[in-house]
């Protein structure tokens, strides 16, 4: 009696039908064309495998389908994260370049950032603040050594307003050009503390676009975008 052979698996059945590490991982431009790439490949062989898997499956134990549906999700979600990413990454570098376009266009504006320092040229440096009720201030200045070099008391009214030195101190004593930083706590006439930021008025000398985001140089200093408050046109 002839025993009868039931239908064995082929042996491509027993290559792995899931998605490589390499196929599901990438995080640059770059990288992720590349590993759609492989994805397209892997997708192909999967689907080989499944095909040939299908011919040569057991009658009488037939494989889980709901196995295969799975990994075909799987293999879709990646590839759309893939595709996902490789638009992201345009849309940044989008963004970078408006972002050094606009640095470009401040060159040469006159503008006003947050910032205690500014620099004294020609024996003049302007500050700006904005108390938001009227108050009494003691302004002080120091040189970049942290040695104070000035100091007075003076009546300041709400709203916006200039402070311009002269680089000379208390005695009369001319200071030289340089990078000076004003210091101001004053107090409302019940003795409450008045919050005063200062501001820098200057221009834009130059603009660093190998900076991510762009940053622009003002008076010596640098400045990113969120610091600049208004663009001042010249007389």
């Amino acid at each position: 009696m002839t025993t009868p052979i039931a239908p064995t698996k082929s042996p491509v059945a027993a290559a792995t039908t899931t998605p490589t590490a390499n196929s599901t991982t990438g995080t640059g431009t770059s990288g992720s064309l590349v590993n759609n790439t492989e994805i397209a490949s892997n997708f192909t062989t999967f689907l080989q495998l499944l095909t040939t898997q299908l011919k040569n499956q057991d009658p009488l134990s037939p494989m889980d389908t709901n196995q295969f549906t799975q990994q075909l999700v799987q293999f879709a979600q990646v590839e759309q994260q893939l595709k996902s990413n490789d638009q992201l990454s345009t849309l940044v570098s989008l963004q970078q370049t408006a972002q050094s376009t606009a640095a470009l266009d401040y060159v040469g504006q006159d503008v006003i950032v947050d910032g205690s320092t500014a620099q004294l040229t020609n024996s003049k440096a302007t500050w700006s603040f904005s108390p938001t009720k009227p108050a009494t201030a003691q302004i002080s200045i120091k040189n970049t050594a942290g040695q104070l070099v000035y100091t007075n008391s003076y009546t300041v009214q709400a709203g916006q307003q200039n402070f311009a030195w002269n680089g000379r101190d208390s005695n009369g004593t001319q200071w030289p050009d340089g990078a000076y930083t004003i210091s101001i706590t004053a107090t409302d006439a019940s003795g409450q503390t008045v919050a005063i930021a200062p501001e820098v008025q200057g221009v834009v000398d130059s603009a660093d676009l190998s900076q991510t985001p762009p940053v622009l140089s003002i008076g010596g200093q640098n400045f990113t975008f969120d610091k600049i408050k208004r663009i001042v046109r010249s007389n």
